[in-house]
């Protein structure tokens, strides 16, 4: 993943669980959010808000004296107002992107399951066909990222996320932003963020960043 400021007070939290419970990283295995997640996963089922919620604010509270980006949380409403409820939200951004548009990078994207490296066919493909670049092992598609179940995902997410939408906007602090190419929509991000985090180089151009499958 790429971090978005090279910013030594802004550390970003992204809500990704592993694809298996094997994957889950210690330092979350050894708290009893983590235990009950990682059960949650290993029986196939959806980790509950308020576990989900207790692992986030648990890492948050450690974190009092930096700022932090949160990618992918909160994603309910409830997430939301737990989270309100103990920290300060300076600002809010919701990426507005084309049905379509989504469909079709998410249909495409294969993963290679051991190290959770993606990978998009169409704008960020293998070297070689079907095979993880690093260690040549073959590559999978969930069966949730293909095109009927990404349909049914999409429009869960929209019926979920509209109350959190609302609730920020209510609040005057949510900002959206509409488009598909990242060179466009990350200048506007980017001023955004400035406002709250100055960057780490005043100087340094607003361009994209860069992501390497590495990182």
């Amino acid at each position: 993943m790429c971090n978005p400021f090279a910013h030594p007070e802004l550390t970003r939290l992204r809500l990704c669980f592993p694809m298996r419970s094997t994957d889950f990283p210690e330092s979350i295995c050894l708290t009893e959010a983590g235990v009950l997640a990682k059960k949650c996963i290993e029986k196939g089922h959806l980790v509950p808000d308020h576990v989900i919620t207790r692992l986030m604010l648990t890492r948050l509270e450690s974190m009092t004296r930096h700022s932090w980006v949160l990618d992918g949380f909160p994603r309910t409403l409830a997430q939301a107002n737990a989270l309100n409820s103990s920290c300060k939200v300076d600002l809010v951004v919701s990426l507005n992107i084309p049905f379509e548009t989504l469909k079709e990078r998410l249909s495409t994207r294969w993963i290679h399951p051991a190290s959770g490296r993606m990978y998009n066919m169409e704008f960020n493909p293998p070297h070689v066909e079907g095979v993880d670049d690093i260690t040549g092992e073959p590559l999978i598609q969930h069966e949730d990222d293909k095109p009927e179940a990404v349909v049914a995902r999409l429009r869960h997410y929209r019926d979920i996320a509209k109350p959190v939408i609302d609730l920020y906007k209510k609040k005057g602090i949510l900002h959206s932003v509409s488009g598909t190419e990242t060179d466009k929509i990350w200048p506007y991000i980017y001023s955004l963020m400035s406002t709250k985090i100055p960057p780490l180089h005043p100087n340094e151009r607003q361009s994209a960043p860069r992501c390497s499958r590495e990182q």
